[in-house]
């Protein structure tokens, strides 16, 4: 969420952003939001006058009693009675008008970093850079679930017949190597010196408001009925919500969280080939991390995120590129986002992994996140990416890693969580 006074000082800037986006249905927004700031404000000044010569006017009320002066008295207590009534309705209309506000600007996106390429949808992302070499071996690498059925690890019908589809059994080996990876990459983190944690996996409206726009949550967020509680989307959720309203001294920065937690989604609309089987499912896995920081280590931050899961992903003998989220391809509440693409020799393309993603002080700015320090208080900026999410982590693994004999090769970082095992048969 932006800061009032920079729309109101900077309404073109906002508008030039919103064009940016290509999201020209919200350019009057801005206008609007102006026209009820004023409104506000001058309805604030006015009730400011009115408590002010309320004070003033029964002063002058007392002393006039005091000199017998009633008829006087009498009429002034008219006027105050008025002002009352006036205040109590500038009162009504000023908390109306801080509702809309705060509505509308919970709509207007985040300005966005500078260096964003201008496109309209993800299809304008720009390629960064390419970690290790993509190869498609000289025999033919069967579709993910394929895979898994040969090793009895995976059972699609018997979830399909317990909760529908988009949901699955892992079973055996595939199970045990969907848990090793997970683990491998909190211990990753942890090396790396970020704090593991394991979150609430239910958070409240106030919360889910907090952390992500109205239209993400629509499609994203399963409600629980009955109670204000939402099932998490991802760990980020949470674990930005572990700040709401506090106020962290400046020498407590910046806070590096890595968390455990299931993810449910409703993944709403249809989708391709590709995304069949457990590519894009309502309940999966993930290792995230999160970083609460100084607004100006933002920046930095953000690199050493992304490289994390690059260097996760390289320790696993897993090609990897990154790419550059264009303008179009944001959701509001972000500055930056570069998505970490695994290569797949079945496709013979890469296909998303992970996103990492700088959210300035739009987060903190709706959860009251402030930091205090010698130049006094501001809001502090926020940043996540995933670490890895099985399953669809277990697909770039899978076909990576496939033998021409239908075994599947385990990487030597991953020994140790297998059990010693170097293959899977």
């Amino acid at each position: 969420m932006l800061d009032l006074k920079f729309l109101r000082e900077n309404p073109e800037i906002v508008k030039q952003n919103i064009k940016n986006k290509f999201q020209d249905s919200k350019l009057g927004l801005v206008d609007e939001v102006i026209s009820l700031d004023l409104e506000s404000r001058n309805a604030k000044q006015e009730a400011d006058t009115l408590r002010s010569d309320k004070n003033k006017i029964s002063k002058q009320i007392g002393g006039l009693m005091a000199q017998g002066k009633k008829e006087e008295a009498e009429e002034l207590k008219k006027k105050v009675t008025a002002d009352s009534e006036r205040l109590t309705v500038l009162e009504a209309r000023e908390n109306e008008l801080e509702e809309k506000i705060k509505n509308i600007m919970m709509v207007i996106p985040n300005i966005i970093d500078p260096t964003v390429p201008i496109g309209k949808d993800d299809s304008e992302n720009v390629e960064v850079q390419r970690y290790g070499d993509p190869i498609v071996p000289d025999f033919e690498i069967p579709y993910h679930t394929d895979i898994m059925e040969k090793f009895n690890g995976i059972d699609l019908d018997s979830a399909r017949k317990v909760a529908g589809n988009g949901f699955y059994y892992l079973m055996g080996d595939v199970a045990r190597l969907h848990s090793a990876i997970i683990t491998y990459a909190r211990d990753y983190m942890i090396e790396r010196g970020f704090t593991y944690c394991i979150p609430p996996f239910m958070i409240r409206s106030n919360v889910v408001t907090g952390v992500m726009s109205f239209a993400e949550m629509d499609a994203m967020m399963y409600k629980i009925e009955g109670e204000d509680l939402y099932l998490i989307g991802t760990s980020e959720h949470s674990m930005i919500g572990k700040f709401i309203d506090t106020i962290l001294p400046d020498t407590t920065l910046p806070q590096t969280l890595t968390s455990y937690s299931p993810c449910f989604r409703k993944e709403k609309g249809a989708h391709g080939l590709e995304e069949r089987g457990v590519y894009r499912i309502h309940q999966f896995e993930k290792q995230e991390m999160i970083v609460v920081c100084k607004p100006e280590e933002s920046p930095k931050w953000f690199n050493v995120l992304w490289q994390n899961t690059v260097d996760l992903f390289r320790s696993l003998d897993i090609p990897v590129r990154t790419l550059e989220c264009c303008s179009g391809d944001l959701a509001d509440l972000k500055v930056k986002s570069i998505d970490v693409e695994a290569w797949s020799p079945r496709q013979k393309k890469y296909f998303e992994v992970g996103s990492c993603s700088n959210l300035g002080d739009a987060q903190a700015r709706r959860l009251k996140i402030r930091v205090v320090g010698e130049d006094g208080k501001y809001f502090a900026h926020t940043l996540n990416n995933t670490v890895a999410a099985p399953p669809r982590m277990l697909i770039a693994f899978l076909e990576n890693n496939l033998n021409a004999d239908g075994t599947v090769n385990i990487p030597v970082a991953l020994q140790p969580y297998m059990g010693g095992k170097t293959l899977i048969k």
